[in-house]
């Protein structure tokens, strides 16, 4: 008696696994993208309206948005506390990364020691907006107090106030918060090279700093853009610090796009149709700016074998072109 071989395939079952995650973004991700997209089009605004039209001129409310003072305020400040924490962020990652996967030596009580500096991340904005309030209380606030003490000041100082002070506590807030986890990512990424490459280097008598920047940076590339590209955008959304620490003051100073779009959805007038448009601005200047840092972090050498296999295989096609060509003559 014969059986029948079945070509039996399993990557049905891919599909199955795949389809709640599917579902889950369609739902909870996608449509929400789409919609906030096609309301910024309309003149949906008002609390409890379910009801809109698009707009005789489309772009209006992008026109609005892009020329409010309080929206271009905001999108500064919101470039100037990225940048100024994500520096020092990943500078400091990337020293504690390379201090704890360093070859040469052994640090006791490493491990207490990444679990303190991820801490931060994982205590919530609201908890550290509190704790930042009451740290610059005044007038009986503890830095008020100490500073009093060692004679640094003569009388309690209202520090949150003052713009510049409170731009320079919102950003080292930010990097407190996100640099144990950078750290984390990089060491991640560290410990994926292949040890070899670190033994060649170290028979070659390269020094730690030379370790470093010609063998341990190249190889980790990709962690670096992944971190870049995460890192753009929580920090072009930042929102929980600057509100709830501040809300966006004192005069705007750390008034962010992200709490920009808040207060125009939710508060006053409900303006759901410009919020929107802030939100798309957004989401195209995070799209671009993450899509040049993906095109200048390139793997330059992988992208020039993939031209010349590209080439080879236009050549190829060129010639069997030609050869059946001359088969039919």
């Amino acid at each position: 008696m014969k059986t029948k071989k079945k070509n039996f395939s399993y990557a049905r079952y891919g599909y199955l696994f795949c389809l709640p995650f599917t579902i889950a973004y369609l739902i909870f991700s996608a449509y929400p993208t789409l919609y906030t997209a096609i309301i910024g089009f309309t003149d949906l605004k008002g609390i409890g309206k379910t009801d809109w039209h698009f707009l005789e001129r489309p772009f209006d409310n992008f026109v609005t948005v892009l020329t409010s003072p309080t929206f271009q305020t905001a999108f500064k400040n919101t470039v100037f506390l990225w940048v100024s924490n994500f520096i020092p962020q990943l500078l400091l990652a990337l020293l504690l990364a390379a201090w704890f996967t360093d070859r040469r030596f052994k640090i006791p009580g490493e491990g207490v020691f990444k679990v303190l500096f991820y801490m931060p991340n994982i205590i919530t904005a609201a908890t550290i907006a509190i704790l930042f309030n009451a740290l610059f209380g005044y007038p009986m606030g503890p830095v008020n107090d100490l500073m009093t003490r060692f004679g640094l000041i003569d009388q309690p100082y209202n520090f949150l106030v003052k713009k510049n002070i409170a731009k320079g506590v919102v950003i080292f807030i930010q990097t407190w918060m996100w640099y144990g986890y950078t750290m984390v990512i990089l060491i991640s990424g560290i410990l994926g090279i292949s040890p070899d490459i670190f033994e060649a280097a170290e028979v070659d008598g390269a020094t730690g700093w030379q370790t470093f920047w010609h063998v341990t940076l190249p190889n980790i590339r990709t962690i670096l853009l992944f971190t870049l590209v995460t890192s753009l955008i929580g920090g072009l959304n930042m929102f929980d610090i600057p509100k709830l620490f501040l809300m966006g003051g004192p005069d705007n100073a750390t008034l962010t796009t992200g709490v920009f779009i808040y207060n125009q959805a939710f508060s006053g007038s409900y303006m759901y149709n410009r919020a929107a448009a802030a939100s798309m601005f957004m989401f195209v200047i995070i799209c671009a700016v993450s899509a040049f840092l993906f095109f200048i972090l390139r793997d330059k050498d992988e992208a020039k074998l993939q031209k010349i296999v590209r080439q080879q295989e236009k050549e190829m096609r060129r010639r069997q072109k030609e050869l059946a060509k001359g088969g039919k003559a």
